[in-house]
């Protein structure tokens, strides 16, 4: 039997989740690279799945502080799409994705695993990137370590703009 090993995410199945909300500026003391934070807007951030489902995948939030969809400004919807948008690009020069996920999770019952703050997921996709291991292990097999996906894109969100 092959093994796959990825002790990464023995800290999301055993260790007490941080406190404070990820999405929002924490003390100072962590850098963006260790936050996994690639890109800031006026009013939004991107930043890298600590858990990701695919290598790549991306969460966009407003950085106001809100779960509400409706309390979201014109000004702060427009820049969380266009900020989406730009990360689709940049993933597409990339990656080469095959496809993409695009989707928002509102509340525990819908899947959030931040519920308190509204996000944006970006998953890029590859025809084939699904097989046996999601269904018989639940397990899924991620290739990129996140500080080298983090080394790799931020470089390219520093060539655009919002």
């Amino acid at each position: 039997m092959e093994r796959v090993w990825a002790p990464w995410r023995m800290e999301y199945l055993v260790d007490e989740k941080p406190a404070g909300c990820i999405f929002c500026p924490g003390n100072g003391q962590a850098s963006d690279r260790e936050r996994l934070i690639l890109h800031r807007t006026p009013l939004s951030l991107v930043m890298l799945n600590r858990y990701p489902y695919t290598n790549g995948h991306l969460m966009v939030a407003p950085l106001r502080h809100t779960a509400d969809m409706d309390s979201l400004s014109d000004a702060e919807m427009l820049d969380l799409f266009r900020t989406v948008r730009l990360c689709r690009s940049i993933l597409r020069d990339a990656a080469s994705p095959n496809g993409y996920n695009i989707g928002i999770n509102l509340g525990k019952a819908a899947g959030a695993g931040v519920d308190d703050h509204l996000h944006i997921h970006v998953v890029p996709r590859w025809n084939g990137d699904t097989n046996f291991m999601g269904v018989v292990a639940d397990l899924r097999v991620v290739p990129e370590g996140l500080q080298a996906a983090w080394d790799r894109l931020a470089p390219l969100f520093s060539r655009e703009t919002p």
